[in-house]
């Protein structure tokens, strides 16, 4: 059984959020959802998350996961909305571990936040398949932008978070805490092996001024077409293009809120003891 798919873009961030359900009245997943939030005033709100709950209301589905691809740096994480209004388990790639360790260290968080995954419902192994009503999905772990980022393989679909963007914008960047160049081109080899046809999606398009925002792509087009790893490129040819290219790269404009709350699964620091939340800003540590 093929999945029926449903895409949600954040503008702001340039996010791709997805429906992933059987039928109509069936099963679903929420994959990679968007919190808002105002750098200025630090506000947050749940608009574009409440796109997706009307959504699956609509459809009267019953949600089963909400996936995270990774602990992402550009947008918080709407999961534990998604999971109080629907329903669902949050789940991640066992490997958030490392991700929760190094960024403790550099956020210095308080101790009782241990790095064990336990903010998340599941942890993912690599190759671990999962149900999702009558569709099967399939775990695995294509790390190189960070350590944990996952790819689901749900049908002829594959969700491959960052690790891969339209063929025309290339590759993810590589130099956040515990990234790599090379081991994101291994993983990208791994993707390219699956059958031609079968769908990809991103969570994130840049396309700029060329053309509008597009979410859907294919193993086959991406093989052929992607301008970093296409046509045959090798391992030592990609790792020198992608270092030379981060090395251009700015920081992005959530990075420093989006991490600290992406790491506990979407929940916010533990209040202060003037009741407030409150989010660090380390400085010269990026």
């Amino acid at each position: 059984m093929q999945p029926q798919i449903k895409a949600f873009l954040d503008q702001d961030s340039e996010t791709f959020s997805y429906v992933v359900y059987d039928r109509p009245g069936g099963h679903a997943a929420v994959i990679d959802p968007v919190l808002d939030y105002d750098p200025a005033s630090g506000r947050t709100s749940t608009a574009s998350a409440e796109a997706i709950v009307d959504f699956v209301r609509e459809l009267d589905l019953t949600v089963d996961w909400v996936l995270e691809t990774h602990a992402h740096a550009d947008h918080l994480s709407a999961a534990p909305f998604i999971r109080e209004q629907l329903g669902g388990r949050i789940a991640i790639g066992e490997h958030i571990r490392e991700v929760q360790d190094i960024f403790r260290k550099v956020f210095n968080l308080e101790k009782e936040f241990l790095p064990d995954g336990a903010d998340f419902d599941h942890l993912f192994r690599d190759g671990e398949t999962f149900r999702i009503g009558d569709l099967e999905g399939r775990v695995l772990h294509t790390p190189g932008h960070t350590p944990a980022d996952l790819s689901y393989v749900i049908g002829d679909a594959v969700f491959v978070g960052d690790t891969l963007f339209m063929p025309d914008v290339g590759t993810a960047r590589c130099d956040f805490p515990g990234g790599s160049a090379a081991t994101l081109y291994r993983s990208i080899q791994k993707l390219l092996t699956l059958p031609d046809d079968l769908r990809l999606f991103v969570c994130h398009d840049y396309p700029g001024d060329s053309r509008g925002h597009a979410c859907e792509t294919t193993v086959a087009a991406q093989r052929a077409d992607n301008i970093h790893v296409g046509g045959g490129v090798t391992e030592e040819d990609f790792v020198q293009m992608r270092d030379a290219r981060d090395a251009t790269l700015g920081m992005p404009r959530l990075i420093l809120p989006s991490i600290q709350v992406n790491i506990r699964a979407g929940r916010m620091p533990p209040a202060e003891p003037d009741g407030r939340r409150y989010l660090k800003i380390p400085l010269n540590a990026l």
